[in-house]
């Protein structure tokens, strides 16, 4: 069962990278993908294209993020369909980010249904007690707090957070308003600034390598993914 599971992310992390080459004319240098508790994670390692490395320079990165959500955009109607036809996935909302100092990101998806019983060994209940802690302490500062977090370890190098109702009455507007993209933008760097990494690898015991945000705002839903380094 486990080769077979380990098969098919391999599979997954090939035909992702050949769509995503498709789209932004070069693919990732190396993709780990992770199947368990009802999520697809794949985690990208070498992922800018020569352009972006001139922009980056330039210290242009916001114009590469708006022009990644463009592509992303017109990609993911692609990518959840081919996840369904040929593995059987199916995504109900495709999420990413990136870290474009680090040439990293991550594409990630909540799956209909309880597809997947791969699970890897659970956080402690202190470990969940103390993240959840510094999550709603974050958030708070930058909207509100949650009215409920979830996290799962879905591999020793991966943990999701999900957060429910968390937008305040102004960002609500602002969406509505048509300024989703620009909300994206700034609330990325914001979260991603104000998160206290350093009570969080005290607590997992593990440095964490990259962290990564996103959102539905349609339904209220904000996660975090963090990736941390492989244990020696």
């Amino acid at each position: 069962m486990k080769a077979k599971a380990k098969s098919t992310e391999a599979s997954i992390a090939s035909a992702t990278g050949k769509l995503l080459r498709s789209y932004f004319g070069k693919g990732p240098g190396a993709l780990y993908v992770s199947l368990a508790h009802s999520y697809v994670t794949i985690y990208l390692k070498d992922f800018i294209t020569p352009m972006e490395s001139v922009l980056l320079k330039q210290k242009q990165a916001l114009k590469i993020e708006e022009t990644r959500d463009i592509v992303m955009e017109k990609c993911m109607p692609e990518l959840k369909a081919m996840w369904h036809n040929e593995f059987g996935i199916q995504a109900q909302h495709i999420y990413y980010d990136w870290n474009l100092a680090n040439k990293t990101g991550v594409i990630f998806a909540d799956l209909k249904g309880a597809q997947l019983t791969k699970h890897f060994s659970a956080l402690s209940s202190e470990q969940e007690a103390k993240i959840h802690q510094e999550i709603k302490r974050f958030t708070e500062k930058a909207q509100k707090a949650p009215r409920n977090i979830a996290s799962v370890r879905l591999n020793e190098r991966t943990i999701i957070s999900k957060r429910e109702d968390i937008l305040v009455s102004i960002e609500k507007e602002l969406i509505s308003s048509g300024f989703e993209e620009q909300l994206r933008l700034s609330k990325r760097k914001l979260e991603k600034n104000i998160i206290n990494r350093s009570y969080l690898e005290s607590i997992l015991k593990q440095r964490i390598e990259d962290l990564f945000v996103d959102w539905d705002f349609q339904q209220d839903i904000g996660y975090v993914v963090f990736i941390l380094q492989a244990e020696k």
